[in-house]
């Protein structure tokens, strides 16, 4: 049997391993989509709900999700996320039409939050010591940034191997060996109880806002903006209809008293500028390697290795040092000046523009930037978090990224989209017109990132220089 500590890290290796699953899934498909459509005769505009469809219910569910891991136990609301998901990618796989993809993916976005929401709780009431969890976080934030990254590469190289389906397949044998694995080594945890947060009508009432307000953004080229800004202004006032309720309710789905710390508010505010600019950069860079270096599929996945890689090392050795040597506000300030350079770079990407010289330089920068700061904003995100709580800290920090990226992603694409139709009017070639385009949306991402970090400066403070936050460092350290 293995001692107590050896326990915690295979524990938290089968949660990482179920989260990647979910994090992949969330980018492999995009390789895929050409095959897909020619396949099962997708429109260009029906071809979008392949993806939206698993958004929309991931992003409107993550909350709920995060808030029951703490009510029915973490461990429980896991293991069925993981068994939905599962399920509904067996099906993804063998769908023979467009209504049974797209309500499978609807399934398995459900699916994919329930697993994913209370899995950053998990880990941070499994390590109570600073080094320990330091270290556990750096290996979660890898997987969680990395993943997408390798989702590209995993989707051209099953894509061209094999075919569609197998970006979906491949979930089966993973899903269910973290399952058993799970049931093997973590222990049933007892949650607080329906009783202590059974709100009915504020899970509806938050449910049904993040889904409007994530189907309001990830459709609003075929929505148009008049449709977008109504479905949008509903979404805020269900939101609303959430926050008094939240005040007035006896036992609260969402205790407001979590936003009165002022790390908590901060880190999230900065979670949903980075992850959308992160999610931007990517998407885009993907389209000026496709469309204007014509990069095939599995060449466009393994373009974004080295990022990966720089993910990889920063966040599972340094990041963690680094946290507890310079404390994480100056960590991660540090790696969102790193990325900041790399967005400049790759906004100067030339229509004739070389791989190597133009793309390699800026992906490396925001690679190491990200594997620098995302282990100091997610302990950033948990310090002070009580074990009550941790589900709903996690979810609540899932959820902002999620709602960021969605949000980031459409109105960078409509940036881009908008200067390359306008260029193309005046009589602009077309790698000419999409490069242009391309380039203000990472100028765009630059801003966002800006953004985080005057937040960062002005409302963040590490774990060291507030011990309140972290429960398990002294006062008077």
């Amino acid at each position: 049997m293995p001692n107590q500590q050896t326990s915690r890290w295979l524990c938290l290796a089968v949660l990482c391993t179920g989260v990647l699953m979910i994090v992949l899934d969330q980018t492999i498909v995009n390789v895929a989509l050409p095959s897909i459509q020619a396949d099962l005769g997708f429109s260009q505009a029906g071809l979008a709900w392949v993806v939206n469809a698993y958004l929309i219910a991931f992003g409107g569910i993550l909350l709920l999700a995060g808030r029951l891991g703490d009510l029915l136990g973490r461990r429980t609301v896991f293991l069925a996320g993981l068994a939905v998901f599962t399920g509904a990618s067996a099906v993804c796989g063998l769908s023979g039409s467009q209504a049974m993809l797209v309500g499978a993916r609807f399934v398995q976005g459900v699916g994919g939050a329930t697993t994913m929401a209370p899995v950053l709780g998990m880990i941070v009431t499994m390590f109570d010591d600073a080094a320990g969890k330091a270290k556990a976080i750096g290996v979660y934030s890898f997987v969680a940034s990395a993943g997408a990254s390798i989702g590209l590469l995993m989707g051209g190289v099953l894509t061209q191997a094999l075919n569609w389906h197998w970006i979906f397949f491949v979930n089966l044998p993973i899903g269910l060996a973290v399952g058993l694995l799970t049931v093997r080594l973590l222990e049933p945890e007892k949650g607080l109880g329906m009783a202590a947060g059974a709100d009915g009508l504020g899970a509806a009432l938050v449910t049904a806002s993040l889904m409007l307000g994530v189907y309001a953004i990830v459709d609003s080229p075929e929505l148009g903006s008049a449709g977008a800004a109504a479905l949008g202004l509903a979404a805020v006032a269900l939101m609303a209809g959430f926050l008094v309720r939240q005040a007035v309710a006896e036992k609260p789905l969402m205790p407001l008293t979590i936003f009165r710390s002022r790390s908590i508010s901060a880190a999230n505010a900065v979670e949903a500028l980075t992850v959308a600019a992160m999610i931007g950069m990517f998407f885009l860079c993907s389209l000026y390697l496709e469309r204007v270096l014509n990069f095939s599929p599995l060449e466009l996945g393994i373009s974004f290795l080295p990022a990966s890689l720089s993910i990889s090392a920063l966040s599972l050795w340094l990041a963690p040092r680094l946290n507890v040597r310079f404390g994480e506000r100056n960590v991660l300030l540090a790696g969102l000046a790193i990325s900041l350079v790399g967005l400049v770079l790759i906004s100067r990407a030339p229509a004739a523009g070389r791989y190597l010289t133009d793309v390699l330089p800026a992906m490396l920068l925001v690679g190491v930037g990200i594997g620098v700061m995302f282990p100091a904003l997610m302990t950033l995100a948990m310090a002070g978090v009580g074990p009550e709580d941790a589900g709903l800290a996690s979810g609540l920090i899932n959820t902002s990224g999620q709602v960021g990226g969605a949000l980031g992603l459409a109105a960078l694409a409509t940036l881009a989209a908008g200067r390359t139709q306008g260029l193309l009017s005046a009589g602009a070639g077309s790698a000419e017109a999409l490069t242009a385009g391309y380039d203000l949306a990472f100028v765009g991402c630059a801003i966002l990132f800006v953004a985080a970090i005057a937040i960062a400066l002005t409302m963040l403070r590490s774990t060291c220089e507030a011990p309140e936050m972290c429960p398990e460092i002294p006062a008077a350290a």
